[in-house]
């Protein structure tokens, strides 16, 4: 055999071995590569239902949980507080709550399921920070018609403790209520109003 003559043998089977390494390479880049389309974990859980348990929730107190990336502020209510909404209907710009920015089962006075567990975005409607819990004690800094809510110092806007806008505010509209449910008494899921099965 001279040097010019090759095995094909040989040559058949160092093709095929390299075909077969480059398919392996080929696959455990690919792996990856489309799995890093698939939305992360944190990605799904961002639009995901998130529960609340509120059985630690005193009345007059505030709980903030994350949902989409946004504050949600759940807040007990005291029998004060629901009365101060209701004087505020006067100093409100949309008292009935026409403008859609709540579920249409809290398009009520108090903009909620229960009327002493509030459900609301903590997004100011004007630029998008987030305002601050404001009792009625506050009447110094916030005025002697202050009944209790909320204050974006940002801007200026202020709420009632249903999440309405006061008229005047450099927010146009309330803030938001986003879809909710109760399970039992003390849990609050956030993100999903269905009945269920």
């Amino acid at each position: 055999m001279s040097d010019q003559e090759v095995d094909k043998g040989k040559r058949g089977f160092l093709i095929g071995a390299t075909g077969v390494v480059g398919g392996i390479a080929a696959a455990a880049t690919a792996v990856p590569f489309a799995g890093s389309m698939l939305p992360s974990e944190r990605a799904k859980a961002a639009g995901a239902p998130v529960e609340a348990d509120i059985s630690q929730l005193a009345p007059g107190e505030m709980q903030i949980v994350e949902w989409r990336g946004k504050p949600v502020w759940i807040v007990n209510r005291t029998k004060e507080m629901l009365e101060g909404i209701k004087k505020s209907d006067g100093q409100v710009s949309d008292p009935k709550s026409e403008v859609p920015l709540q579920p249409e089962y809290a398009k009520n006075e108090y903009r909620s399921i229960r009327p002493e567990i509030a459900v609301i975005e903590g997004v100011c409607s004007h630029l998008g920070c987030s305002p601050q819990f404001k009792s009625v004690e506050a009447k110094g800094e916030m005025g002697a018609e202050w009944n209790g809510g909320f204050f974006c110092p940002c801007h200026g806007s202020k709420f009632d403790f249903a999440g309405r806008v006061f008229s005047g505010s450099p927010a146009p509209v309330n803030l938001k209520v986003p879809p909710y449910k109760f399970v039992g008494d003390n849990k609050v899921i956030i993100g999903d109003d269905s009945k269920g099965a």
